[in-house]
């Protein structure tokens, strides 16, 4: 029973917080106002059966004792037939009267209407006697009220006695039919009290209905479209066909969120150029660029910044930078990050080398993004710039230094040595000394006359100057140059040979600059080269033809039968100052003419190759295209990066 009755109150309550402190409101309205109308009508009814009681018990009393007036006598004379035809015809001239009833002194009943003694003697044969009530004071003078209540209302029941000369002979008892005034009023209030009851909650109701349809509907229609307003659906209409002040509100409504729908199109599409022209610019920079808001979480990215992290594969928009970023760029940058986050700081800088993707130096720059009115942080931006290429060319830079000092102090050094000593020391030495000490010297600005010679050259070559190439006889070219060393050749003992095919086509390439690659190679070549050894330059064009030329290149060969170059020697070869004799210990030289021969192929857009074996020689071989006659001229500018020297 107690969990049924909680289950209702649970049911009740649940109900009851479903409807709207409006509702509510209403309700307990409706409920004071029945509650007040229920009193009222109670109280007005009450009112009317009490006075109707009152009467009923005064005309009872009165009517007694006007009876009792009348049969008393006859009573006492025992002439009961004057008394039952007095009591017929009084009982039958009025309808107020229910009931007569004669009683003696002992309370038998000797004669009632509607039914008298001889027919119920006849009948029945019982005897009936008067249930007088307690309180009935017997031989009192004063008549005796009493009500009780019958389906057909309230009968008054009154006991008025018999007394003749002082004596006692009984009790007259007459039952008073209802009021039917006061019946007929009564129930009359009693319909209407429930009536108005009625009435007050139908009206109450129909008041809600017409409400939430003409009223509370609208306004619940329009806060549901404004709320989808806030939230940015301005697609959203409120379809009413209804009139007045709520009509002009609503079409005030449909044509406000058609405006601001008409403008957020306007808004987007801007906002998209805008934002597609910003990626593309972002995109498009050569430095990479990172943006993130207040939480770190990336909002943009550039594909150079992606390369840079090696992001390619990954989607990092949306998430921490800081779980995407190398350790060692993590651990450099988080606490500036979160400083800058806090408004503490507006910019950082930071130099880093990380090993992955790719080893390289990177600069990072960190810059706050402000609000219009600058005066909160939106985001940070991080811009990514890759600085190896400029940290490899400032160490070169240095390197190339030290070793230019370090080259030309020691001629230097040895000319002003001997210089000194002959000026100080000149009469006392020997003619032979003196001519030793001057071919020294002689000796010496020889050496540094090619470090200065050789510098100027791939400083030239460096430095951006534009080179006129067109078609170059490779076999004058070749001829040239074995002419300039075969002296040299002669006097070391070793053989020159020339192997040019005899209908070699013109090459695309500059003839100075190739005349200077062969007279590199081949001197080089004769350096490391022992008596009785041999120095072959070979020249021809190859079977294959590249798809984007109409003829097949031409390839060239420098061997030698010479000292070799060591398999670890081979990727420094072409470096600047570096040189063989540094681990042979054998003969000097400046260390720069690989590196000029190396620019200058790139500047011919093909690559040096090597195969050198340590005791059996060197080849050094390169291929140049073809010269298209059909071709202009053309200017060959600077390669912006020297291309990587392949061995095979």
């Amino acid at each position: 029973m107690l969990s049924l009755l909680k289950t209702i109150r649970d049911a009740i309550a649940s109900w009851w917080s479903e409807f709207t402190l409006q509702t509510k409101l209403l309700a307990v309205a409706t409920m004071v106002v029945s509650l007040v109308m229920s009193g009222l009508t109670f109280w007005a009814v009450n009112t009317i059966q009490q006075d109707a009681r009152m009467n009923d018990t005064r005309f009872g009393r009165d009517l007694g004792l006007l009876l009792a007036a009348n049969v008393a006598p006859l009573v006492a004379d025992n002439n009961l037939t004057e008394v039952a035809q007095f009591s017929q015809r009084f009982y039958s001239s009025t309808s107020s009267v229910r009931y007569m009833l004669y009683a003696d002194e002992t309370g038998e009943i000797f004669f009632g209407i509607p039914f008298w003694e001889a027919e119920v003697e006849n009948s029945l044969t019982i005897k009936r006697r008067i249930q007088l009530p307690e309180d009935y004071p017997g031989d009192g003078e004063k008549p005796m009220v009493r009500q009780h209540t019958t389906p057909d209302g309230t009968v008054t029941d009154v006991f008025i006695p018999l007394i003749v000369n002082k004596k006692y002979l009984g009790v007259l008892a007459i039952g008073i039919n209802p009021n039917q005034t006061a019946v007929i009023s009564t129930n009359f209030t009693r319909d209407v009290t429930i009536a108005v009851f009625i009435t007050i909650w139908v009206m109450v109701i129909l008041a809600g209905v017409i409400n939430a349809l003409t009223i509370t509907k609208p306004i619940k229609e329009l806060l549901v479209g404004v709320k989808q307003i806030a939230t940015g659906n301005f697609k959203q209409r409120i379809n009413l066909p209804l009139g007045g002040e709520l009509g002009e509100l609503i079409l005030s409504f449909n044509e406000m969120a058609e405006r601001l729908e008409r403008y957020e199109e306007q808004n987007i599409e801007e906002l998209t150029a805008e934002k597609a022209k910003l990626e593309t610019l972002v995109s498009t920079i050569a430095d990479g660029a990172v943006l993130i808001d207040n939480n770190m979480q990336v909002i943009l990215v550039n594909p150079t910044a992606k390369r840079i992290f090696g992001w390619e594969a990954a989607d990092v928009v949306g998430c921490n930078v800081l779980d995407h970023l190398p350790p060692v760029v993590q651990r450099e940058i988080i606490r500036p990050l979160y400083e800058m986050a806090a408004g503490e700081c507006e910019s950082a800088e930071f130099r880093i080398f990380i090993n992955q993707p790719t080893p390289r130096t990177i600069r990072i720059l960190l810059t706050t993004v402000l609000n219009v009115q600058r005066e909160s942080i939106k985001g940070i931006a991080i811009t990514i710039q890759d600085i190896t290429r400029e940290v490899e060319l400032n160490e070169a830079k240095s390197q190339f230094i030290s070793n230019v000092s370090h080259e030309l102090r020691t001629p230097l050094f040895n000319i002003k040595t001997y210089i000194e000593t002959l000026h100080d020391y000149g009469e006392e030495l020997a003619l032979q000394e003196r001519q030793e000490f001057l071919q020294t010297v002689n000796h010496e600005t020889d050496r540094l006359t090619r470090l200065v010679n050789d510098v100027l050259d791939l400083s030239k070559l460096e430095s951006g100057r534009n080179y006129n190439f067109d078609g170059v006889d490779l076999a004058q070219a070749i001829e040239q140059t074995l002419r300039t060393y075969q002296l040299n050749a002669k006097d070391k003992g070793v053989e020159l040979v020339q192997e040019v095919d005899p209908n070699l086509p013109l090459v695309m390439g500059n003839y100075d600059l190739l005349v200077q690659v062969f007279g590199n190679l081949i001197g080089n070549a004769l350096k490391f080269t022992k008596a009785g050894g041999k120095v072959a330059i070979r020249a021809y064009q190859l079977d294959f033809k590249p798809s984007h030329t109409q003829s097949s290149p031409v390839r060239i060969e420098i061997s030698d039968t010479g000292i070799g170059i060591a398999t670890e020697d081979q990727h420094s070869i072409f470096e600047r100052f570096f040189r063989v004799e540094n681990r042979v210990h054998t003969l000097e030289g400046t260390g720069l003419g690989l590196s000029i021969v190396r620019n200058i192929i790139d500047r011919h857009r093909s690559k040096v190759h090597l195969v050198s074996e340590v005791g059996i020689g060197t080849t050094f071989w390169f291929d140049l295209a073809a010269f298209e006659e059909k071709a202009p001229p053309i200017l060959i500018e600077p390669v912006a990066e020297a291309s990587k020297i392949t061995t095979a």
